[in-house]
């Protein structure tokens, strides 16, 4: 090892060539919330390799934009026609209890 380095005709940048964008991607730096990130993360370690986590998010995105995803409206009336269903089907199988007075 040298005891002094020239770096006088040293360039400033990539040591190596930015590899490739893919069509139609634009790369981009965002602001994330961490549970976000280590949410989607996990599902790409489960997936063992296939997906990344960028990919992920990406599909969420394209989905939820697309309109793919069920609205709040959807998804509330769903869940209260279940609950009814539910509560329907306990009263019908529920015995009777004496009416006092």
């Amino acid at each position: 090892m040298k005891d002094t380095y020239d770096f006088s005709k040293g360039r400033r940048g990539r040591v190596a060539a930015e590899p490739p964008l893919e069509p139609g991607k634009v790369r981009i730096t965002i602001r994330l919330d961490e549970d976000l990130v280590d949410y989607f993360s996990a599902i790409a370690d489960r997936s063992g390799g296939a997906v990344g986590y960028q990919t992920l998010i990406n599909s969420a995105l394209r989905e939820y934009v697309e309109g793919k995803t069920p609205k709040w409206e959807e998804t509330l009336r769903r869940i209260i026609r279940e609950e009814m269903s539910r509560n329907s089907a306990a009263s019908r199988h529920a015995p009777l209890e004496p009416h006092s007075g």
